[in-house]
């Protein structure tokens, strides 16, 4: 038996299914290029911009990325479908067991569904973003990566936080909109309130026109009136409204200004507890 092949028996030969099927695989590539490129340019476009954020850079950035994947395995499933029908293989038991498979699979990976709908849901709405201070319920901390399955944030001790997006029930962001600072100042009973409240409004005014602090404050502080008195002791607040996540500065600025003030013009502190001795 003769094994010679001459050059049209092999043309003939690959110009059958050989070559339909190099034709599905490059179209798929350069189908799949083509699309990746498009959503690349316009992700960059978008989190380039002049008004796009931090927020809104990292929402369109991982929408793109999920983009790339929905199209990577499109065009894959779509171009391994076309090759076994050249090949020749049945389809349809084949989808029938797929199609019975992915039930199985389904009822087993219910929560990874979850997160990945839940993760899709979060950024679609802007729940919260890299940089934000977020309250889980599990955790509190700041995010510093947003995933479809996971939310990466580190709290307060430097202890990373993992936190699958299924499993959030509520989020609290502290860095959206506006937070308050919130001083409550002690002084001794036998003080003259209105004395006393017209040293911590002159310790607090400038705060809005100083530049360090300008920034951090949306409005000047307020001061509300007394708060209680208890022991011996009169307390009144002051309230600022402030930048996301800028409060804890303004508190300790606030304390500091009226300790400040109060030591100049001779404000008695809140007595001291009595010291008992077994």
């Amino acid at each position: 038996m003769s094994l010679e092949v001459t050059g049209q028996e092999a043309w003939e030969w690959f110009s059958g299914a050989p070559l339909r099927i190099l034709i599905t695989l490059v179209a798929a590539v350069v189908v799949r290029g083509l699309l990746v490129r498009a959503i690349r340019g316009f992700v960059e476009r978008a989190a380039s911009g002049r008004l796009a954020g931090e927020r809104h850079r990292q929402r369109t950035l991982t929408l793109g990325s999920l983009l790339r994947s929905i199209v990577t395995f499109t065009v894959s499933g779509i171009a391994v479908l076309t090759i076994m029908a050249i090949i020749g293989i049945p389809l349809a038991p084949l989808l029938a067991s797929a199609g019975v498979g992915g039930v199985a699979l389904g009822f087993g990976a219910q929560s990874l569904v979850k997160d990945f709908l839940s993760g899709v849901f979060m950024i679609l709405e802007d729940q919260y973003g890299v940089g934000d201070v977020i309250d889980t319920g599990e955790a509190v901390g700041t995010v510093e990566e947003v995933s479809l399955r996971v939310t990466r944030l580190r709290d307060a001790q430097g202890v990373v936080w993992y936190v699958r997006n299924g499993e959030i029930i509520r989020i609290a962001n502290r860095s959206q909109g506006w937070s308050t600072a919130t001083v409550d100042i002690p002084f001794s009973y036998r003080e003259d309130v209105d004395r006393v409240g017209g040293i911590i409004r002159d310790a607090t005014a400038g705060m809005a026109d100083d530049e360090e602090w300008s920034g951090a404050l949306l409005d000047p502080p307020r001061l509300l009136g007394v708060e209680s008195i208890s022991g011996g002791t009169v307390t009144m607040r002051v309230l600022a409204r402030c930048a996301p996540d800028e409060h804890w500065g303004v508190q300790r600025e606030i304390r500091r200004r009226v300790k400040d003030a109060f030591d100049r013009e001779g404000v008695d502190g809140p007595p001291f507890p009595p010291v008992t001795t077994a």
